[in-house]
């Protein structure tokens, strides 16, 4: 079981402002690392209660449209109950209910199967906390 399953947690810094940030490249270099040409899953996971993973286009605007439907969807103001935090930080816990905090992805020959647009991102709309953790784990 032991090269039948493999992880790492990688550390990101996000900043002090909402963020999609790409995480294809790290999905790639840990693949190169275990996968070793296999066929399998990849699991990326983000354990935070205010982020998640999404898979979607990347530096042609779709990211910051992401963004912008999701301040439109959850508004950064005083409507939440969950109050701690800077203002409208209840909005950054009803995240993970519509970006999931985990992916699940085919890999083939040892590599990820995205297709042509696509790339593996870290939703973040948490101002308040700029280092988060996500766990990569390979099945194969």
């Amino acid at each position: 079981m032991a090269d039948a399953f493999s992880t790492r947690t990688i550390d990101v810094t996000t900043g002090s402002r909402e963020t999609v940030h790409d995480l294809t490249g790290a999905c790639a270099d840990f693949l190169d690392g275990v996968a070793r040409g296999r066929d399998g899953l990849l699991n990326v996971f983000v354990p935070h209660a205010t982020a998640g993973i999404a898979v979607l286009e990347t530096g042609a605007g779709s990211d910051d449209d992401l963004l912008a439907a999701l301040r439109d969807l959850l508004p950064a103001d005083d409507r939440w109950r969950h109050r701690h935090g800077s203002p409208g930080h209840g909005r950054d816990h009803v995240l993970p209910a519509l970006v999931p905090p985990h992916a699940t992805l085919p890999v083939v020959g040892g590599r990820l199967e995205l297709g042509t647009w696509q790339s593996v991102v870290l939703v973040d709309t948490n101002r308040d906390n700029p280092r988060r953790q996500v766990r990569l784990s390979f099945l194969g």
